[in-house]
């Protein structure tokens, strides 16, 4: 626990939580890449499927995705959102250190048990996969615990202002549960039994997955990290927020708009024109609140643009901002129906959410690790500044092989599956597709294999510096941090 003085009484901050949750975080983000690369391995080497069910493609690649964004992402903002609240209410957690290890223990149960699920063929079957019915309800009651314990403490908080941060958490908490509870809908066959029906079928399936869908990506990975942003990087550069206007407005709009942008991933599908060209007119419509705020994020650095050249953590989440504009400039653009008709199905498509969830989500969370492994285990520094350094420029060189070869490879496929001769058959079979973007899955693989080594060189740095000597001040009797930190 921390004891912080705030006025007469000092807080005894919940760190216990924290700490496990950003090893969890770390420990799943191996995981994820490690099955991630083997898949871009099967994808180039089909062989490498090795003629077991659990081995295949279609098995681990929710494995792999859910890994990414729910296992490594998700732990990341239980424990990132439990800190903030805290320090920014000046309050301890609410409901005590019992349900805030609950929560985490619960949550990796729910982790273990969807990935085996997987794995042994239980699953929805859906686009975006979902483990059975029965972890569906667990998950369901992790949320509405992690929700009353996060919304208790701000009901709590001795500051009169709900910081900006928590406006962006507490939206991901909220939405997050509206879109499980919403998209889980089904019958199960028996209580026994994993298998369970959709409440809907068809078109209205589809509607109801990619409404899922798309604002899992704006509120799980979008609105949560962005509460990482606004208070990781003012406290990594010392600065405050450029605007807290412009953070506002950033909320507000990005709020509103999201929600609406789904039918997008339905262009020229059963669903009707009318709804696919609201998504597509929502989704453009997007690029001012998200440069909005990726400008705040970038400008809120103005005289501290020298701390880069120091802290190579800051590095990583000021970068993380430069991908978050880049991919909310590409996704709107990619929504437009006449460029939906050349990259949709395409490796396009995999490149945009790789720069996305590598570039942005992945970057932001080393920049807040790198922040917090120092403050929650009483170091003066991570083991070695240089450490961080060959991650952040081996993760970055990885990312550029992989989204430039996802790049190339996606406009070649989607130019070769329309291109015609002149008797109007098609010019090249599927197959020579797939033979001509062979090289560029090779370089994908390559690239994810530099970014898993970057998350292998943060685990050696982590744990280094968690086995090293605590800091002089805090081995002071009855230390105390600065209010606030």
């Amino acid at each position: 626990m921390a004891n912080v003085t705030t006025g007469s009484a000092p807080v005894n901050y919940n760190e216990e939580v924290v700490r496990k949750f950003i090893i969890a975080a770390i420990f799943w983000a191996v995981v994820a890449f490690a099955v991630g690369c083997y898949l871009a391995a099967e994808l180039t080497w089909p062989e490498l499927n090795l003629g077991y069910s659990f081995t295949n493609f279609g098995r681990l690649r929710p494995v792999h995705t859910s890994g990414a964004i729910f296992a490594f992402g998700g732990s990341m903002l239980f424990g990132t959102s439990m800190y903030v609240v805290q320090r920014t209410c000046q309050v301890r957690l609410w409901g005590g250190s019992a349900l805030a290890n609950f929560i985490f223990w619960a949550f990796q149960f729910f982790i273990v048990m969807a990935a085996l699920s997987y794995v042994m063929g239980f699953s929805e079957g859906r686009e975006y996969a979902e483990p059975e019915w029965h972890l569906d309800l667990w998950l369901t009651l992790i949320w509405v615990l992690y929700a009353i314990v996060y919304i208790g403490t701000i009901v709590m908080r001795k500051e009169p202002h709900i910081y900006v941060a928590n406006w962006f958490y507490l939206a991901f908490i909220l939405t997050v549960a509206v879109l499980h509870l919403g998209n889980n809908m089904a019958v199960p066959v028996s209580f026994f039994g994993a298998k369970s029906y959709s409440a809907f079928a068809g078109t209205q399936d589809a509607m109801v997955q990619w409404w899922y869908g798309h604002n899992a990506v704006g509120f799980f990975l979008t609105a949560g990290f962005l509460g990482m942003m606004y208070y990781f990087i003012p406290k990594a550069a010392n600065r405050p927020v450029y605007s807290y206007r412009l953070s506002i407005f950033h909320f507000w709009s990005l709020i509103f708009l999201y929600i609406w942008a789904g039918p997008h991933h339905l262009h020229y599908t059963a669903l009707p024109d009318w709804t696919q060209v609201l998504g597509m007119t929502f989704s453009i419509m997007l690029w001012m609140p998200s440069w909005g705020g990726m400008i705040n994020g970038l400008m809120t650095l103005s005289g501290a643009w020298d701390k880069l050249r120091t802290d190579p953590g800051l590095r990583f989440s000021v970068t993380a901002v430069g991908f978050y504009g880049m991919s909310t400039f590409e996704g709107p653009v990619m929504a437009i129906r006449d460029v939906n008709a050349l990259s949709h199905y395409t490796n396009w498509t995999i490149g945009h959410v790789h720069s996305g969830a590598l570039g942005w989500v992945a970057f932001i969370s080393f920049g807040a690790i790198y922040y917090l492994i120092p403050v929650l285990w009483k170091r003066e520094a991570m083991y070695s500044v240089k450490l961080i350094s060959w991650h952040y420029w081996t993760a970055t060189l990885g990312i550029v092989f992989y989204i430039t070869s996802m790049w190339v490879a996606g406009i070649m496929e989607g130019l070769m599956w329309r291109a015609y001769d002149a008797q109007g058959f098609l010019q090249y079979s599927f197959v020579e597709s797939v033979v001509a973007v062979h090289p560029f899955l090779m370089i994908r693989l390559f690239g994810g294999l530099f970014f898993l080594l970057g998350a292998l060189i943060m685990v050696y740095n982590v744990f280094k510096t968690i086995r090293g000597p605590r800091s002089a001040a805090s081995m002071l009797p009855n230390a105390a941090l600065a209010a606030g930190e």
